[in-house]
């Protein structure tokens, strides 16, 4: 299988093809999945889907990193430094969640569990791009979090992976087995709101938790 790395990733029909094979991998699944229903879709010739991406494998790879990685970056750009923890750790869950249980995500995770004993580099190209890259993204801001003195973690690329693993609770599970497919944003802010108040019970430090109380007396006071 050829490398990743020889994909020609310029050309302005790249993002056509991109948005083509997205939408039909979603729809047929990997397998179902026809280099012509593709082409049609992404409004190109066979030639010029070939050119960019010999193997179906290549094409499906790159369309799940593109999106994780622009998932991240989203995640990113919306946290604010500036902001309480709690809040910034709150924006951070919703986005997780949100992408967790969004329509990609599943029909992502459901092609590489069907494909994984015959095509197992799917499997590890989206771990890689999302839950690996999410949880390193998240390690950062944990890192500057203790730093900052606001939490006390020992270990934090297990803090990280278990901040996503509470992201998962309920909703993830009813996704996966089929039981649930829409979930409003009430669902997703409950599961979120619970994953930050468990993961600060676990990590928040004391002199963070005795400003919180603090600044809660105040507010009380002036009521």
């Amino acid at each position: 299988m050829p490398d990743t790395a020889t994909i020609l990733r310029t050309g302005r029909k790249f993002d056509q093809v991109l948005r083509g094979a997205r939408d039909v991998f979603m729809a047929d699944g990997f397998e179902g999945a026809s280099v012509d229903d593709i082409a049609r879709a992404a409004g190109v010739s066979k030639a010029t889907l070939y050119s960019y991406f010999p193997d179906k494998r290549l094409l499906f790879m790159e369309v799940a990193q593109t999106e994780c990685t622009l998932m991240s970056e989203k995640i990113v750009a919306m946290i604010d430094e500036t902001k309480p923890l709690r809040e910034v750790l709150m924006v951070t869950a919703v986005q997780v969640v949100g992408f967790l249980t969004s329509e990609f995500a599943q029909q992502v995770f459901r092609i590489c569990v069907a494909e994984r004993d015959r095509f197992p580099e799917l499997g590890r190209a989206f771990y890689a791009a999302g839950p690996e890259n999410g949880k390193e993204r998240i390690s950062e801001f944990l890192l500057k979090a203790v730093d900052n003195g606001e939490l006390v973690i020992d270990d934090i690329p297990m803090a990280a992976e278990q901040f996503s693993e509470l992201c998962k609770v309920k909703l993830w599970t009813r996704a996966v087995f089929g039981i649930q497919s829409q979930f409003s944003e009430d669902e997703i802010e409950e599961v979120a709101r619970n994953a930050v108040d468990m993961f600060l019970a676990r990590y928040q430090s004391m002199d963070q938790i005795a400003g919180n109380v603090e600044l809660n007396g105040t507010k009380s006071r002036r009521c």
